[in-house]
């Protein structure tokens, strides 16, 4: 890779005594894996960069399924999350680096990312609705196609009022049944729009979403999810001690 390429870490390890593993969301080559030699080492000027949520600049090369990094630029320092919100962006890179197929590129979704992270930057609490749009967008590029705005068995438009059945593989489907995969004709037009007026839609997408990424997250869960409940717990307890 000879030119330069603007990206953000989602992980690292150490490797070795003074080396990171990497895996970096990158603009036109997606989720690559990479091998940043001696980073670690007092004497690296990349030590600090090699960062979350720091706009960078890389280079890399290689053909296999490691690359080896080259050079890095920090493009600005990194986007200040603190709080919920730093739980919000881990949340964001874990789903990327389970979900991703490596070397794909995504360069619309990275777009997502960057104006997701810049939202989260500028908020002191989790922006629900960014979330759930930038999670639709992961649906969308990874090839996930469902039709919001139709019935999978009549063919119909949804009707605001009515409830539709999600079925894995077919779509929504007009039923009376009211259970976890049921969603009212509002509920799927706030889907496909990606915008969620009320509480009540944007639970509805929360639920959906959770559904959808299943068959792609499988049975491990996500880390960062448990580090929020963690975070939530330990501030709850802090409070309830002062009080």
């Amino acid at each position: 890779m000879d030119g330069w390429q603007r990206a953000f870490v989602l992980h690292g390890r150490p490797y070795s005594e003074t080396s990171l593993l990497l895996d970096f969301f990158t603009e036109n080559e997606g989720r690559i894996r990479v091998l940043a030699k001696g980073v670690r080492s007092r004497r690296s000027n990349l030590k600090g960069c090699l960062q979350p949520f720091t706009p960078l600049l890389i280079r890399w090369s290689g053909r296999g399924e490691i690359k080896t990094l080259r050079d890095a630029e920090p493009v600005s320092l990194a986007l200040p999350l603190t709080g919920s919100v730093l739980y919000s962006g881990l949340y964001m890179n874990e789903l990327l680096s389970r979900v991703l197929e490596q070397g794909t590129a995504y360069p619309a979704l990275f777009f997502d990312y960057l104006q997701c992270l810049q939202i989260l930057a500028a908020s002191e609490h989790t922006p629900e609705h960014a979330l759930r749009r930038f999670e639709l967008s992961v649906l969308t590029n990874m090839g996930y196609g469902v039709d919001y705005l139709h019935c999978a068995g009549s063919g119909e438009p949804v009707t605001d009022t009515m409830t539709y059945r999600y079925r894995e593989e077919k779509g929504f489907i007009a039923s009376l049944v009211v259970d976890h995969y049921s969603f009212t004709g509002n509920e799927l037009k706030a889907l496909a729009a990606r915008e969620f007026p009320d509480t009540t839609t944007l639970k509805a997408a929360k639920r959906f979403i959770r559904i959808a990424l299943k068959p792609y997250l499988g049975g491990k869960p996500l880390k960062s999810r448990e580090l929020f409940r963690q975070f939530v717990r330990k501030k709850t307890d802090n409070s309830n001690q002062k009080n």
